[in-house]
């Protein structure tokens, strides 16, 4: 075993946190497989390691988010219906814990796109990730875990309401924050501040507000990690990683303590991230500057990681030693919305 291995194991076994996987990639394809043909969804391939490739990421990666998108949408179909969702969520939280000995874990998810466009009642697939949820905490009690409902770019405002207003109303039971991706519309700017009453809201409910920006999109990017953090004000951000291409940001992010949710891996695959060496660099300027962040997978089973995967990763590249590989798994779990819960 390598020592960053070592390191790693080290650390994990008083729990690992992790705040940012979307429950579209956190299901091991075998799980995914059988739901698939319980529910007699009509799938474009027939042997199951067809199917692998289908809902994965190749190692090679995909020509940006356009084409993650298109591999979510599978997962997304698959998991449309009570008993899809239920399952899934309980057997990604169980995962995370067995294979990883995650303690703190945080599953994100839209629920509109899992309803088949109105065909499932919205409030049933929620109500059935709660029931995961529950099914999980009881068989892994030293889990603390949540679910992150999420808003949409290509969703209509009425339709972002309609997240929110669910998100508030099982707000007591395992909903525990609000987010929003997607598509960027027609690949430019997105008008993040029109999002503000709606967040506000939501806030004022109790619920944690984390946004997926600057992942990808340039100077426009950039430029909208400003606005999210003037006008959105959340606790976290989904990515944020152009933001280590201009001081400013990094200011404006230390200053308001917003906390990165920052996805090694998932940024390589996907070219948001050039290289390994662009990957160290942007982490190493984060840490230089005090911007604080947490490590994540983004869906651990699409990306074909794990956690400690990405941990070791980090130390391999010289970016984080011993202590601060401690620090941000602590922020990680000091980070969590859940603990509004607790």
């Amino acid at each position: 075993m390598s020592d960053a291995r070592a390191l790693v194991d080290e650390i994990a076994r008083g729990g690992l946190a992790e705040l940012h996987t979307h429950l579209g990639g956190s299901v091991d394809p075998a799980v995914m497989w059988t739901l698939a043909h319980e529910q007699g969804i009509s799938l474009p391939v027939k042997d199951y390691w067809d199917f692998v490739e289908l809902v994965t990421v190749d190692p090679r990666g995909v020509e940006g988010l356009p084409e993650l998108d298109q591999i979510y949408k599978w997962t997304e179909l698959i998991q449309s219906s009570p008993l899809a969702v239920e399952r899934s969520v309980h057997h990604a939280i169980g995962g995370a814990y067995r294979t990883q000995n995650i303690t703190t874990l945080e599953l994100r998810f839209n629920p509109m796109k899992r309803n088949r466009g109105g065909e499932r009642d919205l409030d049933h697939i929620i109500m059935a990730a709660v029931r995961g949820l529950d099914r999980a905490g009881l068989e892994y009690p030293r889990v603390r875990a949540g679910l992150i409902l999420m808003m949409d770019r290509t969703f209509t405002r009425a339709q972002n309401e309609v997240i929110v207003e669910k998100a508030i109303r099982y707000r007591e039971r395992g909903i525990v924050g609000l987010d929003i991706a997607g598509p960027r519309p027609n690949g430019g700017r997105y008008p993040y501040r029109e999002l503000a009453p709606l967040v506000e809201t939501a806030r004022a409910a109790g619920l944690g507000i984390t946004i997926h920006v600057g992942e990808e999109g340039g100077t426009d990017g950039i430029a909208e990690i400003g606005e999210v953090v003037e006008h959105l004000r959340p606790e976290r951000i989904g990515h944020g990683i152009l933001a280590a291409q201009d001081e400013e940001t990094m200011v404006l992010l230390k200053d308001a303590g917003v906390v990165l949710e920052i996805c090694p891996t998932s940024n390589l695959l996907t070219h948001a991230l050039a290289n390994e060496e662009a990957l160290r660099d942007t982490v190493a300027t984060f840490v230089d500057r005090g911007v604080a962040f947490t490590i994540a997978t983004d869906g651990p089973e699409m990306m074909r990681t794990h956690l400690r995967d990405e941990l070791q990763l980090l130390i391999e590249l010289g970016v984080l030693g011993a202590d601060a590989l401690q620090s941000v798994n602590a922020r990680g779990h000091e980070a969590a919305f859940v603990n509004r819960t607790i």
